[in-house]
């Protein structure tokens, strides 16, 4: 089963800056994206629940330090975009 991956233009905006900023990064950023796409409850993508001011968010790993936040939505087999950057700016 695969997922639809939702890029609003906010995020492609975002994401944009992030691959200027960390050209280093852009194939693991891709592969994350892609294993998202085919099973986003893969455990080495780590996604988890954000609580807070991001409650009903979630968040994987593309590294220690740099994050992907989105709102999941599996039941519908929709996962939106919303943030990439660093732990600090998405939290």
């Amino acid at each position: 089963m695969t997922y639809t991956l939702i890029y609003p233009q906010s995020y492609i905006k975002r994401a944009a800056v992030f691959a200027k900023k960390h050209p280093d990064l852009l194939k693991q950023y891709e592969k994350i994206l892609q294993l998202l796409e085919l099973n986003p409850l893969h455990p080495s993508l780590r996604l988890h629940p954000l609580s807070g001011k991001l409650h009903g968010l979630h968040s994987v790993a593309i590294t220690s330090l740099y994050r992907i936040t989105l709102e999941l939505i599996i039941h519908e087999q929709n996962i939106i975009l919303v943030n990439v950057g660093t732990h600090e700016d998405g939290y």
